[in-house]
């Protein structure tokens, strides 16, 4: 099953841009825009990048603690929710999805740092 070259063409018009690379491992800071009546403002969801879906529709999955509660949030890539990604930290996985992060706490749940150049 192939995808129509034109779909392919407009599906890599409508890719965004402005977001860094990033992956599994990740810690990101996710501008998402909020809607409170008329108003609009932004609001940080910052976590570890835990999953990414490549594609079209492609969407990446951050996890965070909050309140000793874990809380996992999908942001599609091309959401005209999200606002900014900003990569904070980078770990060193030796895996593409990080889902046994949620039987960890504590000390245990720590990932390997990665230093920067």
């Amino acid at each position: 099953m192939s995808i129509n070259p034109i779909m392919q063409k407009l599906a890599a018009k409508l890719q965004r841009t402005d977001l860094p690379k990033f992956g599994p491992g990740d810690t990101v800071r996710v501008q998402v825009k909020i809607k409170e009546g008329d108003k609009e403002r932004l609001q940080a969801f910052e976590g570890i990048v835990i999953a990414t879906k490549q594609g079209p529709q492609g969407s990446f999955t951050v996890r965070k603690m909050s309140f000793g509660q874990g809380v996992e949030r999908i942001f599609p890539y091309n959401s005209k929710v999200v606002d900014k990604v900003e990569k904070v930290r980078s770990y060193q996985v030796r895996r593409a999805k990080l889902f046994y992060l949620r039987g960890l706490r504590g000390k245990a749940a720590r990932l390997k740092e990665v230093e920067r150049a």
